[in-house]
């Protein structure tokens, strides 16, 4: 269907289209026309990505002197799939009404290990091993090596692609990872270094997260990428940590060894170089007296990644007289590992901020902050100078000058924290130096004064208004949509009791109470009997599921269960859990019915669905609340709380209940979809708890489902069944209409839908 939203000309792939979807259009295009941000929340199952994809491409095309970029991230690779899918739908549809004049490039663009098509390449188990691999046939050394001699393996796609220099392009379409892999095998193409190139000229580009907000890739990736962007961030519920963990680093024990490891071995190679090739350590060594002007013009297969810091903090100007000999250089590294070693031997934990650290650094071992600024730079300066391809092997003193790096930059917003053990295992002394970045605005920062419109949108964004104090901007549009129903097929409870009436919560003096435990089976037992198909229950943490299942097995509960329904559990382990979920799918499909036991926070929770039959009830066993003895937890707090105003239980709250609310509507992926959610704690029936949950899950809650034991919501759950088993009209059954035709758009005026909205 198309339809006209004021001045643009909206192409939409469906016959129908949700009230929903339609007044996030409207929201949106406020906010492209405002040239602004915004902040979108919109239920699971309405079909977000569509209508954000229609209405930003319908825009481009409505102002083709001024088209806009489409930048749109997503966090798996699995969601950039079904967004290039949905893509691919739109476009076809557009071309057909609109011919030639809708053709857009659309690419995706992933890690070499998802990209890459060369089979010696690909046989290496992890993205760094990959990462190697290519550099050790793409290199340009490597390349000019093997101009001379012809036995020196070079990657047949790359050298492909460099000879079709600029007739190397990709003709006009959608294409998903798979498209671009098939598209270099015929063309004998590298797809991956083709789509790094194509990024800057296409108007659609879908990637991870980590290419606009960590510093080290967008350095490489994004710096092309137009002002005229429209950026989205897709499920971005969990974009303030994304953003804190991008300017993060820890060191171990292990860390320090493999640094020293591979300054012995940077150590070798600067002398095989002095003996042999003399000039190239002279010739570096003049650069930098000249200024660190090399970075800008590298081939495209040499560039590594990008300096850790944020590129306005970034320093211009020649590097340090001191670490301009590459031995001097290893000389400063090797005080600095000895030095954090010295800081690990500790009995207590320790905190600190960067600019008193880099203080006792200076005093201790002599290392100056700009010498720190310069580390990560001049490293990189190093290894490309020394020709080492295996950048696998040196992951360690990466790390370590990224710390450096970072340390010497900034110093608001950052802590140290040093820890001499794990605090769940104080008897396993294994000791960590975490920087640790508490100010979430500060990665994000760049990328709002960069792009004219940026777009973060989620189904759990409730309390809408923390986000724009804890990522410091101003967004243009802030809206929250309920879902528009033909029946009420959202289910949520909260239970309070068990059938004894003992309160039921995971509070930390209740929760290895045995009557807790003990009504928590009972509810699941009575659950699994009644309930068809499959069952989903979400515990506060790993160690407390472990627990709590070990108790159900003493007590014979779990023994009950599994006659009525087979169990499976999520591990820590991602093949185990994936066997797992695959054999849980199985038991479903097959009538049996099935449980299974994950964990807020964990794989499970943020990105598998449960649609249908998979899930028809959800139990969220607890308040899924952060460990609140993590020291860099309270550094967090303590630094929200001086610099935002935001109280620690406002803050600790809010982030319990999105995970919550992400684990819980999972169960609902669709308008045709049903089912329940049981929130087993006392406290959501308390307001302040309740509140900050979405308002779509609240509009469903209703005031007699707030306070239930055990036997009302067996009640009430057969009642909720009983009623949707029977046959439903899916166009409309309440007088409110919650699919519209063209026709229904074509005939109400502004006014009747927004009743028809509200």
């Amino acid at each position: 269907m198309k339809f006209q939203i004021e001045d643009v000309t909206v192409y939409f792939p469906y016959d129908y289209i949700y009230p929903e979807q339609y007044a996030y259009m409207i929201e949106l295009k406020r906010a492209l026309d405002a040239k602004g941000h915004s902040l979108l929340e919109m239920p699971t199952g309405t079909g977000k990505t569509i209508a954000l994809l229609s209405l930003i491409t319908s825009y481009s095309l409505s102002k083709p002197h001024t088209p806009i970029k489409l930048i749109y991230c997503t966090r798996t690779v699995h969601e950039m799939e079904k967004t290039l899918a949905e893509l691919k739908l739109l476009h076809s549809y557009q071309l057909k009404h609109l011919g030639p004049q809708a053709r857009i490039l659309a690419i995706g663009l992933s890690s070499r290990k998802n990209l890459c098509v060369n089979p010696s390449v690909l046989a290496a188990e992890n993205r760094d091993s990959v990462d190697a691999g290519c550099r050790k046939l793409t290199a340009s050394w490597v390349r000019a090596m093997a101009a001379e001699n012809p036995n020196v393996p070079t990657c047949q796609f790359f050298e492909n692609y460099e000879r079709a220099a600029s007739s190397a392009v990709l003709p006009p379409g959608v294409y998903t990872l798979q498209d671009l892999r098939v598209f270099g095998k015929e063309k004998g193409w590298c797809p991956y270094f083709l789509a790094r190139h194509m990024v800057q000229f296409a108007n659609v580009v879908v990637y991870s997260y980590q290419y606009l907000l960590d510093p080290k890739v967008a350095g490489i990736i994004s710096k092309e990428m137009q002002k005229e962007s429209v950026v989205v961030f897709d499920e971005a519920h969990n974009i303030d940590n994304v953003c804190i963990e991008a300017l993060s680093v820890s060191v171990r024990r292990q860390t320090l060894e493999g640094a020293t490891r591979n300054l012995n071995r940077i150590s070798q190679e600067i002398d095989r170089f002095k003996a042999t090739d003399a000039s190239r350590l002279r010739a570096e060594y003049n650069r930098l007296v000249e200024g660190l002007a090399l970075r800008q013009n590298l081939p495209i297969s040499d560039n590594w990644l990008s300096n850790p810091a944020l590129p306005d903090d970034i320093l211009k100007e020649a590097v340090p007289g001191n670490i301009r000999r590459a031995e001097h250089f290893l000389h400063v590294l090797r005080r600095l590992v000895q030095y954090i070693r010295g800081r690990l031997d500790t009995e207590n934990v320790e905190k600190e901020s960067p600019v008193s650290f880099v203080a006792s650094l200076n005093s201790h071992a002599g290392i100056d902050q700009k010498t720190l600024k310069f580390c990560y730079d001049r490293l990189h300066s190093l290894m490309l100078t020394l020709e080492i391809t295996d950048t696998d092997e040196f992951l360690h003193i990466q790390t370590i000058c990224d710390f450096a790096t970072l340390v010497g930059t900034y110093g608001r917003g950052f802590s140290i924290i040093i820890e001499p053990f794990d605090e769940r295992m104080p008897h396993i002394p294994d000791p960590i130096l975490q920087l640790s970045c508490h100010d979430a605005s500060l990665a994000i920062k760049p990328v709002f004064d960069r792009f004219q419109s940026v777009v973060i949108t989620s189904g759990t964004l409730s309390p809408i208004d923390l986000y724009p104090r804890l990522l410091n901007f101003h967004p243009v549009v802030s809206r929250s949509f309920t879902m528009s129903l033909t029946r009420d097929c959202i289910c949520p409870m909260v239970l309070t009791r068990g059938s004894d009436q003992l309160p039921v919560s995971t509070k930390f003096d209740m929760r290895s109470d045995p009557g807790v435990v003990r009504n928590y089976g009972k509810l699941l037992l009575e659950m699994v009997s009644i309930v068809p198909d499959g069952i989903v229950c979400f515990f506060v943490s790993y160690s407390y599921m472990d627990g709590i299942i070990n108790t159900w097995n003493d007590t014979g509960i779990l023994k009950e269960i599994m006659q009525h329904k087979l169990v499976f559990i999520e591990t820590q382990d991602v093949v185990e859990t994936t066997l797992a979920l695959d054999n849980y799918r199985r038991a479903c499909d097959c009538g049996r019915g099935a449980v299974f036991f994950s964990v807020a926070r964990g794989k499970v929770a943020e990105g598998i669905d449960f649609d249908r039959h998979y899930g028809r009830l959800v139990i969220m066993f607890g308040v899924p609340f952060q460990y609140t003895l993590s020291k860099i937890l309270l550094a967090r707090l303590e630094y929200l709380r001086d610099t935002f105003q935001i109280k620690e239980g406002d803050f600790l709250t809010f982030d319990a209940l999105r995970q919550a609310a992400q684990c819980v509507g999972r169960v609902i992926r669709s308008k045709a979809d049903y089912g329940m959610m049981i929130f087993a704690d006392k406290r959501y029936s308390r307001h302040d708890k309740r509140s900050k949950l979405p308002s779509w899950i609240l509009s469903h809650l209703r005031e007699v489902n707030l306070n239930l034991s055990t036997d009302m919501a067996l009640h009430i759950a057969k009642e909720f069944l009983r009623k949707m088993a029977q046959p439903h009209d899916k166009i409309s059954g309440s007088g409110r209409k919650t699919l519209l035709s063209q026709e229904d758009l074509e005939r109400m005026g502004d006014g009747s839908m927004h009743e028809m909205l509200y």
